[in-house]
């Protein structure tokens, strides 16, 4: 009779037969390719679990991804020497469904969405997953850290990350508490430079202040991205002085992170000379997300041309717009 061993597995206790860590995620149904292990604290690497043999009292987190405008080529932008065309990045949280997701992300003509690094749900192995809806080798994942706060459980997090699909382009989010979900600078900071040591290239959420915005690129960020407001608060940018001071002082992309609620909002972080904008709840909360979707797309590309354009000077006063000279 096979002897069984008791596993902890995503924080439960389970009895299993599986010699292996392969034998395990088969006995669990899942997807190899779908999933990244770690085994008593640490990651273990695809191609050994065949080889990774399993006893009595080990530990295992099984982790997937979850959900947590188009502009012409001529006017791209890159990061990390990836280039993208829309400059609108999308999250893939609070929708109702993943298809109600997938067409929010159609309609936004966003080519990155940010995922969120959740345990696998061991008693219903076939439950969807996002990589069925939205495919990772049409639209670049960005793996991030929703939810850590503080350096250790971010570093944890992306690192099984790249284990489950290879990644290096990361978000990087270490929040200082859950009211306002502020970033703790200290943390995020102390995250960046281990992560950039380690071959990530972290995209990092920061703090509307040009001084540490320059510190994260210092430590390795490959781009800096300043909240506009709280997350998920929908108030728009408070503070268009310190997000232009940021753009005009980096060397690296500035995204907007956080804080937009409508088209407006995307569209003066354009014209600010933010390189692109993130977002999740202004889409997936609004009335008609896909809707707001096509709405964001539209607002990106437009506050850019604005950007490129070059806004009047304003006045104190008015300035007629007709000649006065010749006036019956």
């Amino acid at each position: 009779m096979t002897a069984l061993n008791s596993l902890v597995v995503n924080g439960e206790t389970r009895r299993s037969s599986a010699a292996t860590i392969a034998a395990l995620v088969k006995e669990l149904d899942l997807d190899p390719a779908k999933v990244a292990v770690e085994h008593n604290g640490v990651i273990a690497p695809r191609s050994t679990l065949d080889e990774a043999s399993l006893s009595d009292g080990d530990v295992l987190e099984i982790v997937h991804f979850v959900g947590g405008g188009d502009a012409s080529g001529e006017d791209s932008w890159s990061v990390a020497g990836r280039t993208f065309n829309s400059r609108l990045i999308v999250g893939t949280g609070k929708y109702k469904d993943f298809e109600q997701n997938a067409a929010a992300l159609e309609a936004s003509g966003a080519e990155i969405v940010t995922v969120a690094v959740r345990r696998v749900n061991v008693s219903d192995p076939k439950s969807p997953m996002l990589t069925d809806y939205i495919d990772p080798k049409k639209v670049t994942y960005l793996p991030n850290t929703a939810g850590c706060f503080n350096a250790d459980e971010a570093i944890r997090t992306l690192r099984l990350a790249r284990e489950a699909g290879g990644w290096d382009l990361v978000k990087l989010e270490v929040l200082g508490e859950a009211r306002t979900l502020y970033p703790n600078m200290r943390e995020t900071l102390e995250a960046t430079e281990v992560l950039a040591k380690e071959g990530f290239l972290p995209m990092v959420y920061c703090v509307d202040d040009p001084i540490a915005a320059k510190q994260l690129e210092d430590a390795g960020a490959v781009a800096v991205m300043p909240l506009g407001a709280p997350i998920g608060s929908g108030l728009g940018i408070q503070n268009q002085v310190t997000i232009r001071l940021i753009v005009e002082g980096a060397s690296v992309p500035v995204l907007v992170d956080a804080g937009v609620g409508t088209a407006s909002d995307a569209a003066v972080a354009m014209e600010l000379g933010c390189d692109g904008v993130l977002m999740n709840t202004a889409i997936a909360e609004a009335k008609d997300p896909i809707r707001m979707a096509r709405a964001m797309k539209l607002s990106v590309e437009a506050g850019r041309e604005a950007y490129l354009a070059g806004r009047m000077g304003r006045r104190k006063y008015a300035d007629p717009s007709s000649p006065l000279a010749g006036l019956i």
